[in-house]
């Protein structure tokens, strides 16, 4: 029997290991190949093991071969990109409420965005006092800034996302901030696809059904167009996964980029600090393991020094440890953001109710990423190389949406509190789809549903129907007025939701623990039998 971690051979998680010929050459334990690994080799790496004996060696193909498939992993990357872009891009037809173009926080990053182009600095008192909104927000403003002592006006918000937008701002308005949402949307979408493929080993065709069904669809494709920092938090916590799923310890190059994207995290949203130290943890983890203590205590050390800066920062603009300190409405403090009387054993039950509730579960608006379940299950129990990189900065984004955000629902559309790992999810569910055919249908079918419902909201928003923060719920899609009558409304804490929150409950572990059980296929390799 192998060990559990140790693949006898390429393919999903679970599929079954094709026999073997009696004469085929066994690799060697130490090799680490095939798409059930987070390690696997570039595509067009050659296949494991010796040639066989009196066999001529050939090898000029696989090295003309590899450029070849390289090329069109890119053509894949663009082509898929521009597709996210485009659903991105056409929510924005789709106003935030039945009077504004958006609403809630997002008129404060697009006045920060303003103050930074035009005056280099956060204060938007001046902007306030011009009603620099209006074009975006009809109605009068709520504030939300105290002014501090010396006069100014500072938006409650970490301020990396207002810089990012400044540049669009200045140049196209509200809507020039949103095309660049989603052109990020866009980036992220590539990144998947790169990352799924030279990373996990999934194959080219799964890896693009899987990012252009989930990124074409809520809520990546929703806040591909939101003025909120979830998609550039998201594509960060990607790109730290590209850098750290490789089968190779981090180099110089991986350790650069896991480490501008750890630090940038904080300057996107505080509350994505537990998220950003899972990335750092995971990182100068595999970095000593690989006797590279020197490059992971320089990691260590820079990240503590940009804690610091964060905060020495934040107490010189804000005039506290988090830009909540600027709010004025957290009377408690800035730390009752998370609440003043938190009820955590309440809080629990958002454990599932973000993947399966009603109006802002993952699962209602796409059920694709349901998938995610066994997928994650799978992965934690194969534990290949690599895979803490998944599955550590999940768990704590999760655990963060559920525990510490103030609410599961609040005035944006659904998700929203876990927009920043599901990039990751998105990969479990890809490495888990792999090859198997039954899973690509699987996915296909109920992707398909998420897509659908994306455009359904798009083509009702254009028209006033339906808006993005506010009664989103009452679309006219047949195929969600169904399906939501499975799902368990956490708003209304009937006997009945109750009933449907444990019957999804003993579903969903069933189901993981059926994938986690290990399938005993037989090989040719004599009367031994091997574990997948």
């Amino acid at each position: 029997m192998l060990p559990p971690d140790k693949p006898a051979a390429s393919g999903a998680v679970d599929n079954q290991i094709p026999r073997l010929r009696r004469s085929a050459t066994l690799p060697h334990r130490g090799t680490r190949r095939g798409t059930g690994w987070l390690g696997a080799e570039p595509v067009g790496a050659g296949p494991v093991g010796a040639e066989p004996a009196g066999a001529a060696p050939v090898r000029a193909e696989p090295v003309r071969a590899a450029p070849v498939q390289a090329r069109r992993v890119w053509r894949v990357m663009v082509l898929v990109g521009v597709v996210a872009f485009a659903a991105a891009a056409a929510g924005i037809l789709v106003p935030a409420t039945h009077t504004t173009r958006t609403t809630a926080d997002e008129p404060q990053y697009l006045l920060t965005a303003i103050s930074l182009a035009e005056d280099r600095d956060l204060d938007i008192a001046d902007e306030l006092a011009d009603g620099r909104w209006r074009s975006f927000h009809a109605l009068a403003l709520p504030e939300q800034t105290e002014p501090l002592a010396d006069g100014r006006r500072l938006s409650p918000h970490d301020p990396l996302l207002p810089l990012l937008l400044a540049g669009p701002v200045a140049a196209g308005g509200w809507v020039g901030a949103k095309l660049a949402m989603a052109a990020m949307a866009g980036l992220l979408a590539a990144l998947l696809v790169w990352t799924a493929v030279r990373r996990l080993g999934v194959p080219l065709g799964t890896a693009t059904l899987a990012t252009v069904l989930l990124a074409c669809s809520p809520p990546l494709a929703v806040y591909g167009s939101q003025i909120y920092p979830e998609l550039p938090a998201a594509l960060a916590v990607l790109a730290a996964a590209a850098a750290l799923t490789s089968a190779a310890p981090p180099g110089g190059p991986a350790t650069l980029v896991t480490g501008v994207a750890v630090a940038a995290l904080p300057w996107l949203g505080v509350k994505y600090v537990p998220v950003a130290a899972a990335i750092a943890v995971v990182a100068c983890w595999r970095l000593a393991r690989a006797g590279q203590a020197r490059w992971a205590l320089a990691l260590a050390g820079s990240l503590a020094l940009a804690g610091v800066a964060f905060l020495v920062l934040h107490r010189w603009w804000y005039g506290g440890w988090t830009p909540y300190a600027a709010g004025d409405h957290f009377v408690g403090g800035e730390l009752s953001v998370v609440g003043t009387e938190p009820d955590y054993l309440g809080r629990s039950r958002r454990l599932l109710g973000l993947l399966v509730d009603r109006g802002f579960g993952l699962a209602a608006w796409q059920p694709a990423w349901l998938l995610a379940v066994p997928a994650v299950a799978a992965l934690a129990r194969r534990r290949p190389p690599g895979s803490g990189a998944l599955a550590l900065p999940l768990a704590a984004g999760w655990l963060v949406a559920t525990f510490v955000a103030l609410t599961m629902h609040g005035w944006w559309f659904a998700g929203r509190q876990v927009v920043v790992v599901l990039p990751l999810a998105a990969l479990a569910v890809a490495w888990w789809t792999g090859r198997d055919r039954r899973r690509r249908l699987l996915l296909a079918v109920a992707g398909g549903f998420g897509v659908v419902a994306f455009g359904w909201l798009v083509a009702e928003g254009a028209t006033g129907r339906v808006t993005w923060a506010v009664d989103f719920a009452a679309t006219a899609n047949p195929l969600y007025r169904a399906w939501r009558l499975a799902l368990p409304d956490y708003l209304a804490m009937s006997w009945w939701t109750w009933v449907l929150h444990g019957a999804w409950l003993v579903a969903l572990t069933a189901w993981a623990v059926v994938t986690t059980r290990p399938r005993k296929v037989q090989s040719r390799l004599g009367s031994s039998g091997i574990a997948s």
